[in-house]
């Protein structure tokens, strides 16, 4: 099948700083893809550069067959950044509406499943700015799901959010893959992790090691996904 997302040898530079150090990576349709790492390891580097947001310093990389950055691909692709980018003095509602008439327009009907979706039906009418962060969290979810895009680039979208609306979440991003849609999702949680079909691991700016939560247990020797990413990272920091 056709690469949704593949990167080659491609590299982001901040003066000294190697945020993204020549990765190669490939992720098919309809895959939950995850990067997992530590906080400063790349992820969110990597994915504002498959958005476009940043361009490569070298290398380059294709989104649904096209070359980044393109604007043509915004209507097809979804983004939650970590640090949400909602309109403060727009309701939930509005925030939710707006981004999907940036998309091309959505019905109310669309608009109220994804309120619902977050749990925010008694918030729906209430201006951003007087949200918790976990609510803002959750509606900069529902702001990027909205155009039910092809591929959604996820940056630690859990974080803030309690146990079981997270179930919830993983839920529906498994519902969304098995429809077709392809999620990268960047996480430092390792149990979200066993939820992905498979991970990469990054350190340093570099993609340590791939593959299925069990294969990268079974390679590393490893019982816990823990393990078996400080294995590929001492591995990979003896190797520099």
């Amino acid at each position: 099948m056709e690469a949704i997302v593949q990167t080659h040898g491609i590299r982001k530079v901040f003066g000294p700083i190697r945020a993204v150090d020549g990765v190669d990576l490939t992720v098919r349709p309809g895959e939950i893809y995850g990067l997992l790492g530590p906080n400063g390891s790349g992820k969110t580097t990597l994915i504002r550069l498959l958005v476009g947001l940043l361009r490569p310093t070298e290398g380059h990389a294709t989104v649904l067959g096209r070359a980044v950055p393109d604007k043509s691909l915004l209507a097809e692709v979804g983004y939650m950044p970590q640090a949400n980018a909602l309109y403060e003095d727009l309701t939930v509602r509005e925030n939710i509406a707006f981004f999907g008439e940036m998309c091309g327009g959505v019905s109310r009907q669309r608009v109220d499943e994804l309120i619902a979706l977050v749990d925010l039906r008694d918030r729906a009418d209430s201006l951003i700015r007087t949200l918790s962060g976990g609510m803002r969290q959750r509606t900069s979810l529902a702001c990027a799901l909205v155009h039910r895009p092809r591929l959604l680039l996820l940056d630690e979208p859990t974080v803030g959010v309690d146990p079981q609306l997270r179930v919830a979440f993983w839920e529906h991003f498994r519902q969304l893959a098995q429809g077709g849609a392809t999620l990268i999702i960047s996480s430092h949680v390792m149990d979200e992790a066993e939820r992905c079909d498979r991970l990469g691991f990054m350190r340093q700016g570099r993609l340590l090691a791939e593959g299925s939560a069990r294969e990268l247990r079974e390679r590393a020797g490893a019982a816990t996904l823990e393990q078996a990413f400080i294995r590929f990272a001492e591995a990979g920091l003896e190797g520099r």
